[in-house]
């Protein structure tokens, strides 16, 4: 998939108070836009994913699957931030014609969907049939479902909250703490602070799974020596953290770490709650059971709040990771949550 580049050359202002001279988005597009512009199915991905949706959502997104690129135009874009091609840490800072690495401003959710919506014009997209994200992904979902509230005709938001908990927040301060503890981290280079995102990586994995799947995954072992730092879990902990150090950089983990934690959609509105009730697209969240990061209080609340939502509950055990993996689970109950919708407004189910 050929990954796609836009341009926005103007000043942009995020939350924060900073005005950036301008950006870029980098993106992928499946399928294309019909006549009659319906088809548009946007994907939101998560906190060190890129905008190939085909990559780590395959089993929904593809040829044959419930988002198939012959009959929908879907989009996926790079957050800010992140080191998959849009606008980062390790690009050129244009004040001082150096890589901006620890000086990077970082991009709320709502200043992702922001940044997203010249590029939606560009597209020549009025309106989305489909807007799904999981996590992060679902965070900036809401953002732009309660900015634009016409935009969307449904929307998905998978194991994500209508504003980030002080449980999540403090996962990842815990997570940027062993960033800062790395001695390199001060460094100017785009290996700074890797031992430390290695350990932060780490981490986090302990808060996107369960214990039973550590326990049927990571099983332990009988055999000396014992305490050796490679043995079932032990092992998976440190070849993550590897496994990731060879794709993402520090400043990216730390900056979308610190992006995720400034999600409130309660920001400058009343509250978050009543910037749910604004929503008026055809909204199913869903949730993880087994999700300690985003527990299914968060997703139950975003149903009562939206005006006519419905609400599932996924039993897996994966935790919080099953919104990457329970695709079958999460695809069947989107068709189903679509069909009802249609045949109680006499129009034309999803097809697949």
């Amino acid at each position: 998939m050929p990954l796609k580049t836009f341009t926005y050359p103007h000043p942009f202002e995020l939350e924060s108070g900073v005005t950036l001279p301008g950006y870029h988005l980098a993106y992928n597009t499946l399928g294309e836009l019909n006549a009659a512009k319906d088809n548009v199915v946007w994907i939101f991905h998560a906190l060190t994913a890129n905008s190939n949706p085909e990559e780590w959502w395959p089993g929904l997104v593809g040829k044959g699957k419930l988002f198939d690129p012959a009959s929908h135009f879907i989009i996926c874009v790079n957050m800010p931030g992140s080191c998959y091609g849009s606008l980062g840490p390790l690009d050129l800072n244009p004040a001082s014609g150096r890589p901006y690495f620890h000086d990077f401003p970082f991009f709320t959710p709502r200043d992702m969907i922001r940044s997203y919506q010249p590029l939606k014009t560009f597209l020549g997209i009025d309106r989305i049939r489909i807007g799904i994200g999981g996590s992060m992904g679902g965070q900036q979902l809401l953002e732009w479902a309660v900015e634009d509230p016409t935009l969307f005709e449904y929307i998905f938001p998978i194991a994500t909250n209508a504003a980030h908990s002080p449980w999540g927040i403090a996962f990842n301060t815990s997570q940027r703490m062993a960033i800062e503890a790395d001695s390199s981290w001060k460094d100017k280079n785009e290996r700074a602070g890797l031992e430390g995102m290695k350990a932060a990586r780490a981490m986090a994995l302990v808060s996107y799974r369960h214990y039973d799947t550590y326990e049927s995954r990571q099983p332990r072992s009988n055999s000396f020596p014992f305490g050796n730092g490679w043995d079932g879990a032990a092992s998976y902990q440190r070849h993550q953290g590897e496994k990731l150090a060879r794709r993402f950089n520090a400043f990216s983990y730390y900056t979308l770490s610190q992006s995720m934690d400034s999600h409130n959609l309660g920001r400058n509105r009343t509250s978050a709650k009543a910037a749910l009730h604004t929503i008026v697209a055809r909204t199913l969240a869903i949730g993880i059971k087994t999700d300690m990061l985003f527990p299914a209080m968060e997703q139950r609340l975003i149903a009562e709040h939206i005006p006519g939502a419905g609400f599932e509950l996924i039993d897996s055990a994966y935790g919080h990771d099953g919104f990457l993996l329970e695709f079958e689970s999460i695809g069947s109950l989107i068709k189903e949550f679509i069909t009802r919708q249609e045949k109680a407004h006499h129009t034309f189910a999803i097809t697949t």
